[in-house]
Order: C-alpha cells, then structure tokens, then sequence
C-alpha cells in the first residue's frame, strides 16, 4: 500500500535544496568563466587560470550533488512504498555518502584557489563559504554511513526474526 503524502515536503525540501544549485551552474558560473576567459585572453594569466580551475570544480562537484539528491528521491519514494528497511535503502544510503565524500574531496581540492582568490580580492569571507560547503557535504557523508549501518543492523535483525519464526 503506498502512503505518497509522507514524503511531500521532503521530496519539495529536495528539490528547493537543487533549484539554486542549477540557477548558479546556468546563470553565474557561465559569467565568471567568461569574465575569466576574457582576463585570460588579455594576458592575466594566472588569476584568470585559477578561476576556471575553481569554476571547473564547481561544475564537477554538481553531479555528486545531483546525484546523491536523486539517491535521496529513490530513498523517500521507498519509504512511500514501505520499502524502507530494504536492502535498495540501503545500497541509497551507501551512494549518498559515497557522493558527500566524493564533493568534500573536491572541496578540499578547490580550497587553495579559493584562498589565492580571497586574497587577491580581499574576500576573506570566500574562504569561509568554501569551508562551509565541505564540512556540510563531510556531514551528510557521516551522517548517511551511520544511517546505513543503523539500516543494515534493523534488517539483519528483521531477517534473523523471520528466521526464527
């Protein structure tokens, strides 16, 4: 029996969480990779070399995030379905965490450029955003293994039951 009314804010919560994600990836990234590339062209070579680096890895670490937010729908459409103490949820949970690692990671790469940056444009405040990003994509990553291995217990205690019964 499915109960789709459970999840509605959550699966909204999702998608407001990817909305601003997409309009930065269309609307600002573009702008500052010409505004970059134009810098580069006029001989600015290695600031304008280190924002397309840093608007490279933002539009790489946008498919982890993507991803582990379509993870995160599957994940609500099995607790819809009372699918929820399976092993699907819990293969889900293993690929959100691999994904929060995976932009923490690329975070940490980007942090350099993002101080040289900062610096050069007296924006202290950059580095902190970029200190933000990566201790949030580190935290859901710890908070999804710890979900999943919760999981995986509640369902090795669910099939030894039916075992025993």
């Amino acid at each position: 029996m499915k109960q789709r009314g459970s999840t509605v804010l959550l699966r909204i919560a999702v998608f407001c969480i990817g909305i601003p994600v997409l309009a930065l990836c269309i609307f600002l990234l573009p702008k500052i990779a010409g505004e970059a590339i134009e810098q580069f062209q006029l001989g600015g070579t290695t600031l304008a070399s280190i924002v397309l680096g840093l608007v490279l890895i933002l539009y790489v670490s946008a498919v982890p995030f993507y991803m582990a937010l379509y993870q995160a729908l599957k994940l609500l459409r099995y607790i819809d379905y009372n699918e929820a103490f399976s092993e699907l949820s819990v293969v889900a949970l293993k690929k959100i965490r691999n994904y929060g690692l995976t932009i923490s990671g690329l975070y940490t790469i980007a942090l350099p450029l993002l101080f040289v940056i900062a610096e050069w444009d007296d924006l202290p405040a950059l580095i902190l955003i970029g200190l933000v990003i990566e201790g949030a994509s580190f935290v859901v990553a710890v908070f999804a293994a710890l979900l999943k291995r919760l999981l995986q217990e509640a369902i090795d205690i669910k099939k030894e039951n039916d075992l025993t019964v």
